[in-house]
């Protein structure tokens, strides 16, 4: 599975760094008893005992495993070689997770955190040095403020719960980050998080006014506290590089009562390669109230045919995107029918394939679990019509049955 973001004349450049922030040198304990060392750690350095036993998970818990593989989605990294932590704690509020640092310390474990599951490269649970996890999936609280146009998003919620929140609050308020609602808000703020309004809002990264983070130390920080370069990096270069956010403070944006959304697809008879050419030439021409993007992939399994499908979200009535897309891509041959207006929860619940605005609450409500390979790229020029049909011939491949391509134009420069 393979996505392709394309932003022509221009350059963007992503420094991303999973360097482990605990020092090795300190390390000193055995393998054999390294994780009771850390438990009991903990609980020395725990105020509450009693509430710290309820989130500690080793390889003797009968729940262990049923914990660790609750939100890994990629079974490459869910298999009986695959390194697993030496402990594996959920905290219920920050005091759990400054003492997991501070035995870490102590241990010399290598510390992972995760929030969601759909880490495709197991960056968040998967080390080859002795590590803990710190999972903050019971971290979910999310507040709206409707006034200010503003959010405290815990890091272990998902983005459909934030969009269920923001929705049961105003019909005009909405958040610019991902498709799938079950993706987690921490790693998916810190990575960047694209979506369907990208062209007008930008990434979820850059909607992030605030957040409250724990360092190396222990400390508890804001953004004031933390300074502007830390809050920088912690939007887009991957936040547990330099400690664990607990919860992001974003910004709203507004849309109308009524977008438009369309998914159509168009096979080779129907000149799918061409239109997929001349939407490179077009797509960043479009007003920032639209965005068309690409999929490519076999219909079915089994089946050589290959198809293009063209998906948008437009921050307007369809009266109003007919005539757009008509102008630009006329090839494309869009028509009312293909349209549908709706609202923007609509819109989220449409992309998701979901019916009911609650499975937005529901974490595994649109999770899948298989062995796969994900990777993005960013492209500056067009790919001419001969590479479109050479990457037509790969999916004809028995290895291309299954694989995907997105793509994805925001704007020239």
């Amino acid at each position: 599975m393979e996505t392709l973001i394309f932003q022509f004349k221009s350059l963007l450049i992503l420094f991303l760094s999973f360097h482990s922030w605990v020092t090795w040198a300190n390390f000193h304990a055995t393998s054999g008893n390294i994780h009771e060392d850390f438990v009991q750690c903990l609980f020395h350095h725990t105020e509450d005992p009693s509430s710290i036993s309820k989130v500690i998970y080793t390889k003797y818990n009968s729940s262990y495993l049923s914990v660790l593989n609750f939100t890994i989605q990629n079974l490459r990294f869910s298999t009986p070689t695959t390194p697993k932590p030496q402990v594996i704690v959920t905290p219920l509020h920050v005091s759990h997770i400054q003492a997991a640092i501070k035995c870490s310390h102590k241990t010399g474990l290598q510390i992972r955190v995760r929030s969601g599951g759909h880490d495709y490269e197991g960056l968040s649970y998967v080390s080859h040095v002795p590590f803990v996890i710190i999972d903050l999936i019971n971290l979910t609280s999310i507040s709206v403020h409707v006034e200010e146009k503003t959010a405290w998003v815990q890091a272990g919620a998902t983005i459909g719960q934030l969009y269920y929140n923001i929705a049961n609050k105003s019909k005009t308020l909405a958040f610019p980050a991902g498709v799938c609602p079950s993706v987690g808000a921490g790693g998916h703020f810190s990575g960047g998080g694209y979506g369907f309004m990208l062209r007008k809002y930008g990434l979820a990264a850059d909607n992030i006014v605030d957040a409250h983070l724990i360092d190396v130390n222990g400390r508890l920080l804001d953004r004031k506290s933390m300074g502007e370069d830390l809050f920088w990096s912690i939007r887009g270069g991957g936040a547990a590089s330099f400690g664990v956010v607990v919860a992001w403070k974003v910004q709203l944006v507004t849309v109308p009562p009524t977008v438009t959304v369309f998914r159509v697809n168009r096979t080779l008879e129907q000149n799918a390669l061409k239109i997929v050419h001349k939407w490179q030439y077009i797509a960043y021409k479009l007003p920032k109230d639209l965005l068309i993007g690409i999929g490519l992939q076999r219909r079915t399994e089994g089946n050589r045919e290959f198809i293009a499908s063209f998906a948008s979200l437009f921050l307007g009535g369809v009266d109003s995107l007919l005539p757009l897309v008509q102008k630009f891509l006329p090839e494309l041959g869009l028509t009312k029918e293909d349209c549908r207006e709706v609202s923007w929860i609509e819109s989220v619940l449409f992309y998701a394939g979901l019916q009911n605005v609650d499975t937005l609450l529901d974490r595994n409500a649109t999770t899948f679990k298989q062995y796969l390979k994900s990777k993005s790229d960013y492209v500056k020029q067009p790919i001419p019509e001969t590479a479109l049909e050479g990457i037509y011939d790969r999916f004809s491949e028995e290895e291309g049955k299954i694989a995907l391509l997105t793509m994805i134009l925001t704007e020239e420069k």
